[in-house]
């Protein structure tokens, strides 16, 4: 498993609605050391999760074909099965708080309303990292 910050983070999005970069350049995260992939469905997440191999997984909840609670609760599974290794950071990013605390209660490490995304410390917390270096 990487660290975060050394040089450039993945992140991985899972989101069918909106565009989740604009969100976060729009919220002023620099995005230059931010390898980013976004896909509009959850087909095929598992294999996609480990070809990647993201530092950070953002969830939508409320997605097609396999909402991000059955997601996370497949990754779960896998991972306890060694077939694939958890992304350091899985965040919950649905439009509803209910939403994101069914996933917080089962693994995810932050959950947060998608449209405040920009404002999670995860960005900071890899900026602050890439100055020291």
């Amino acid at each position: 498993m990487r660290v975060i910050g050394e040089d450039e983070m993945k992140v991985l999005a899972f989101e069918d609605g909106y565009d989740i970069e604009a969100i976060l350049i729009s919220g002023s995260i620099d995005m230059s050391n931010i390898e980013f992939v976004q896909y509009w469905t959850s087909t095929n997440f598992l294999e996609i999760i480990k070809q990647f191999s993201p530092d950070v997984l953002l969830l939508d909840h409320f997605m097609p074909p396999t909402q991000g609670y059955e997601v996370l609760v497949a990754l779960n599974e896998a991972v306890r099965c060694g077939e694939i290794s958890r992304p350091n950071k899985v965040i919950a990013m649905s439009s509803e708080r209910r939403a994101n605390m069914k996933m917080l209660n089962i693994g995810a490490n932050e959950g947060i309303i998608k449209f405040d995304l920009a404002t999670s410390n995860i960005w900071n917390d890899f900026k602050m990292k890439n100055d020291s270096n």
